[in-house]
């Protein structure tokens, strides 16, 4: 990924972020400097917390990136694999509800995620929710579209 610009962001953007992180999932985040990279080869839009790829914005909503969620876990807006589905999550794969053991059941379809897996709690991916969390666990069906994961471009990036 190449970077087309970087700037920082003012103060009223990093309040954008910081709010929405804290009401959708529960992180505070404590940084010193925010700034945005563009990318000439690619769609997302990233910020990064003094200096690392924590946070970007997905249909303009900012999100943490994987590396975001597990330097910061969050407590809200979480679906829970098992150790079946670290692979498939890992290789980009949708989630299906076989694989998960757990999910929130404040989550709407719609919401963004993040996918943790069970053994670790690690951060695997982030993605959208396709039903509500409390439908989530099952035997069939695409239940979470996986947007951002463990070995993409983006969680490859580094400044």
């Amino acid at each position: 990924m190449e970077v087309k610009s970087r700037h920082h962001l003012r103060s009223d953007e990093v309040d954008t972020i910081t709010t929405a992180l804290s009401e959708n999932l529960g992180v505070e985040l404590d940084a010193d400097s925010f700034e945005k990279v563009e990318f000439d080869d690619s769609d997302w839009d990233v910020v990064l917390v003094d200096g690392d790829p924590l946070v970007l914005y997905l249909n303009g909503e900012p999100f943490l990136t994987v590396q975001g969620a597990n330097q910061y876990p969050p407590e809200k807006h979480i679906v829970t694999v098992d150790a079946g589905a670290v692979s498939f999550v890992s290789d980009g794969a949708d989630i299906m509800r076989p694989g998960i053991t757990e999910a929130d059941d404040d989550i709407s379809e719609g919401d963004l995620v993040v996918i943790n897996e069970e053994s670790h709690g690690k951060f695997l991916a982030v993605g959208r929710a396709q039903t509500d969390g409390d439908d989530m666990v099952g035997d069939s069906g695409k239940v979470v579209k996986s947007l951002h994961h463990v070995g993409d471009d983006l969680f490859e990036f580094s400044v």
